[in-house]
C-alpha cells in the first residue's frame, strides 16, 4: 500500500532547456539554413553573380598583366589579381545583404523573428554566415576560371579548407555591416546609394588588385584597417603555389573575427530599430 506521504507528493515536470550555447548555435543555423534555402527558389542569382568576376579577371587581367605596370613582386600579374577578385565577389555579394531585412520588414517577416525567443545575435549571425554561404558560389567561379587562365593554384585539402573559411568570415563581416546600415536607413532606394558609396573604397583601397606599398599614404592607411585587405591576404597566401602572407595569416584571422565580434554586437543592438 502506498504510504499517505507519497500519495499526497505531486509529480513535478522538470522542462530541461538545452545550454546557452547549443540553443544559440541551433539558432543561427536554422535561421542560416531558411536563408540559403531561397537560392532553391532563384538559382540564376548565382549565374549572374559570375559575370563580374568573369570580366574581371578575362578582360581587366589580361589587359593589366600586358602592362606590366603594376609591381607584383615576381608574382604574374593574374595570380596576384585572382585571390582579390574572390575576396572581391564575396564582399559585393554581402554588401548588398542588408536590403534583404528591409523586404522582411515590409513583408511582415520581420516582426515573427523579434518575437521569437531566438537571441538578436543569433539573428545576425545566421544572415551573416548565410551570406559567407552564398559567396562560396563565387569561389568555385574565380577557381574555375583562374585554373583555365594558367593561374597557379594551390589544391590541398588544408589550403581549400582554409579558403572556405577565408571566405565565409569575410562574407559574414561585410553581411553584417550592410545589416547595421540597413537598420539605419530604413529605406530601400537609401540604402541602395550608400551601399553603392561604400563598395567602392573598399575595394580600391584594399589590397585586391594591387599592392599596398604602392598606395598614397592615406589610402595605405585605410588599406590597413580595410578588412578586405586583411581576406584577400588569406586567400592569396593560401589559393596561390607562390603565395606569402603579407601580415600573417595568425593576424588576418584574428582581424577579421574580431571584426565581425563588433559587428555582431552592434548590429544584435540595433537590429530592432529597423521594424520603428
Amino acid at each position: 500500500m502506498t504510504p499517505p506521504a507519497l500519495a499526497r507528493s505531486p509529480v513535478v515536470s522538470v522542462d530541461r532547456q538545452p545550454p546557452a550555447l547549443l540553443r544559440f548555435v541551433s539558432d543561427t543555423v536554422t535561421v542560416a539554413d531558411m536563408e540559403v534555402r531561397k537560392l532553391r527558389h532563384d538559382p540564376l542569382e548565382l549565374l549572374t553573380r559570375a559575370v563580374q568576376p568573369l570580366l574581371w579577371l578575362v578582360i581587366f587581367g589580361n589587359v593589366m598583366a600586358r602592362t606590366h605596370a603594376i609591381p607584383t613582386g615576381g608574382v604574374p600579374y593574374l595570380d596576384f589579381l585572382a585571390p582579390g577578385i574572390l575576396a572581391q565577389s564575396s564582399m559585393f555579394v554581402a554588401i548588398f545583404y542588408g536590403i534583404a531585412v528591409i523586404w522582411e520588414r515590409d513583408l511582415g517577416v520581420l516582426h515573427k523573428f523579434l518575437v521569437s525567443p531566438a537571441a538578436r545575435s543569433a539573428l545576425v549571425c545566421g544572415k551573416a554566415f548565410s551570406a559567407g554561404v552564398r559567396a562560396l558560389s563565387q569561389a568555385v567561379i574565380v577557381y574555375a576560371v583562374a585554373a583555365a587562365m594558367g593561374v597557379g593554384i594551390r589544391w590541398g585539402v588544408l589550403p581549400l579548407l582554409g579558403m572556405v573559411v577565408a571566405v565565409v568570415l569575410g562574407a559574414a563581416v561585410f553581411a553584417t555591416f550592410s545589416l547595421i546600415v540597413a537598420c539605419l536607413v530604413k529605406t530601400r532606394e537609401r540604402f541602395m546609394g550608400i551601399g553603392q558609396v561604400l563598395t567602392m573604397p573598399l575595394f580600391f583601397a584594399s589590397n585586391a588588385i594591387y599592392p599596398i606599398a604602392v598606395m598614397p599614404a592615406a589610402v595605405r592607411w585605410f588599406a590597413q584597417i580595410n578588412p578586405l585587405s586583411y581576406q584577400t591576404d588569406i586567400l592569396r597566401s593560401l589559393m596561390l603555389l607562390s603565395g606569402v602572407s603579407a601580415f600573417g595569416l595568425t593576424k588576418d584571422f584574428a582581424v577579421l573575427t574580431g571584426a565581425l565580434v563588433v559587428l555582431v554586437l552592434i548590429a544584435a543592438r540595433i537590429y530592432p530599430r529597423v521594424v520603428l
